[in-house]
């Protein structure tokens, strides 16, 4: 008896030490690395996002460059942006780590900042100053436009590393799967990012915009670069304390390897039915179910044929060289993959109408933008409003509009993805002929004024008649964009929910090329005309009240193409959710 509790005492004792052990242990991530996290990103934010409103006006001012020159060169620059995106999260993913490629890209965009900030402290590096209306103003140099592309070119490089790779990078320090409540931290820290990017955005649209506006380009763009600084020392500051995950295979690679497999198997014959010679990935968990590969794109399921069992697979069933051999996990994931591009070519007009910023920029810069008699809001600051109302449409709509369409048509989800889809593509539609509405309402009265020949003189009407169109714009992004990103991931497999994310901002990149080829096209057309270009750096002499219903008809011809492509498609949303389930795929 007296051995036994010796004994029993013993186990205590240890157990106390491990337990012990286990809380002196330090470890790494957690709530205390968000500070790093999150102020890294919404200070880049603010830096990177309180650039681009007024940065037509600096194109124009600084450069001397045509509206639509200007225009042109930032639908390119939002491009690149975005568009280099998907190289920063195939980078962290595939080679250097979420944690690298976040810290090169804080450094470029640093990088970019300065150089953008000493365009406006050394004169050689912009033309010479004139008259911006005088036709005989110098163009820029060769190496002036350089310097300004390269500032630009960097500070892209920084936004498609830093944007892919925050959040999950975040998620990252978060994501313990011994705490109960790993999921409820994992929303918590969702849900505070999303803040943190709103109120970032906000802040940049209205604070750096307002001292751009008021003190002059030196300091507002001396501003973000130092904001920049604080951002990579909070980031640098936090790294002993971060959990790195180190880099594995990449998404992206999976799709390329299926395809140069299927290519090289293109010859092999496929049995109608009998898929007994497949590859099947080894599954360790016995919750995820093996999938046959879908009669759908069956030229892809060449890929996955087993064809020389002895030299294409190791001992363990796995395959020797993945470029002669795919699972069907990867093969399906492709698929589901292609499956969607349709539906989401339907959101790229709808982008298109929310990248028309830098007119709207121009519009309120010859408005009356008085609040008070003095203060008058920045005309870069006009955007702030369609962020305010997405703002609000998406807590109302999660808060009020779900529960009551719960109620009443018994869908936990409210609305479907696909019905907000095209909500929204009308609604970018309405905003975009409200846009042209105000400002023919806008020139008329500036011709009635005499000012058709002073382009800048003030209107007397209130730029406050914006705010409807950057209403209905904030609703078009909050039915659309949403709308998307929910369709991509009822569509795809858990192992690709980072794909939805992407394929949204390469619509963004797509839209913005888009952009800048519809304005090269439009001044270009219209120039050769005797009233001149619609998008004329005089806004009182050209039409962009045109160029505005012009991007309302292409918005309706595209409404007619997603409702072809939801016929084309023909799921509903129970069969979303069911197609959902059936493509559970574990990753590869």
């Amino acid at each position: 008896m007296e051995q036994e509790r010796k004994e029993e005492n013993m186990g205590i004792h240890s157990y106390e030490k491990k337990l012990l052990h286990h809380h002196l242990k330090p470890r790494k991530g957690g709530l205390r690395t968000m500070s790093f996290v999150i102020v890294n990103e919404s200070f880049e934010k603010v830096a990177s996002y309180g650039l681009m409103p007024n940065m037509i006006l600096y194109l124009i001012s600084g450069y001397n460059m045509e509206p639509a020159s200007g225009s042109s060169i930032l639908f390119i620059w939002s491009f690149f942006s975005n568009a280099l995106a998907i190289f920063g999260a195939f980078l962290s993913d595939s080679y250097l780590g979420r944690f690298r490629v976040i810290a090169l890209g804080s450094i470029s965009s640093l990088l970019g900042m300065t150089l953008l900030w000493l365009t406006t402290m050394i004169p050689q590096l912009k033309p010479s100053p004139c008259d911006q209306f005088d036709y005989s103003c110098n163009s820029p140099t060769a190496p002036q436009l350089a310097v300004l592309f390269t500032s630009f070119g960097l500070i892209s490089i920084g936004a498609g590393c830093i944007r892919p790779c925050s959040m999950a990078f975040g998620a990252d320090q978060l994501d313990n799967k011994e705490n109960p409540n790993n999921e409820r931290v994992l929303q918590s820290f969702f849900n505070w990012y999303y803040a943190s990017i709103g109120i970032s955005t906000v802040l940049s649209l209205t604070i750096i915009v307002y001292i751009q506006d008021q003190f002059g380009w030196q300091i507002g763009f001396g501003v973000p670069a130092i904001l920049m600084v604080f951002s990579i020392l909070m980031f640098l500051l936090g790294s002993s304390l971060y959990i790195k995950v180190k880099a594995s295979n990449s998404l992206f690679t999976g799709f390329v390897q299926v395809l140069v497999v299927a290519l090289k198997n293109r010859n092999i014959s496929l049995s109608p039915s009998n898929y007994d010679d497949c590859y099947h990935h080894q599954i360790q968990s016995h919750e995820l179910k093996l999938l046959a590969p879908t009669k759908n794109l069956r030229c892809l399921n060449k890929a996955c044929i087993i064809g020389d069992p002895d030299r294409e697979l190791n001992p363990d069933g796995s395959a020797s060289n993945p470029w002669s051999l795919c699972t069907v996990e990867q093969v399906e994931s492709l698929k589901s993959f292609l499956r969607v591009i349709p539906m989401w070519s339907t959101g790229i007009m709808p982008l298109v109408s929310l990248t028309q910023l830098s007119f709207s920029t121009l519009q309120a810069k010859t408005m009356d933008r008085h609040i008070m008699s003095n203060f008058e809001i920045p005309a870069g600051s006009f955007s702030a409003f369609m962020v305010v109302t997405l703002t609000i449409w998406v807590a109302f709509y999660d808060r009020v509009m779900v529960p009551l369409l719960t109620k009443y048509t018994g869908r936990p989800r409210g609305l479907s993805p696909v019905v907000r889809m095209g909500i929204g593509s009308l609604l970018s539609c309405v905003a975009m002929a409200v846009s042209a509405i105000t400002e023919s309402i806008r020139r008329e009265m500036a011709i009635e004024e005499g000012l058709e020949d002073n382009p800048d003189a003030v209107v007397g009407i209130s730029a406050m008649w914006l705010l409807p169109q950057f209403a209905l714009l904030g609703l078009s992004e909050g039915f659309n964009a949403i709308g998307q990103i929910e369709f991509f991931y009822s569509q795809f497999p858990k192992s690709m929910s980072s794909m939805a994310m992407a394929l949204f901002t390469l619509e963004m990149a797509v839209s913005n090329l888009v952009g800048s080829l519809l304005v090269n096209i439009v001044d270009s057309v219209t120039a050769e005309g005797a009233n001149g270009s619609w998008l004329s750096k005089n806004l009182n002499k050209g039409h962009v009240d045109y160029y505005y219903w012009l991007i309302t008809f292409l918005g309706l011809v595209n409404f007619l193409y997603f409702l072809i492509c939801c016929q084309a498609y023909g799921l509903s949303e129970d069969e979303v959710e069911e197609e959902s389930d059936y493509r559970d795929l574990p990753s590869a």
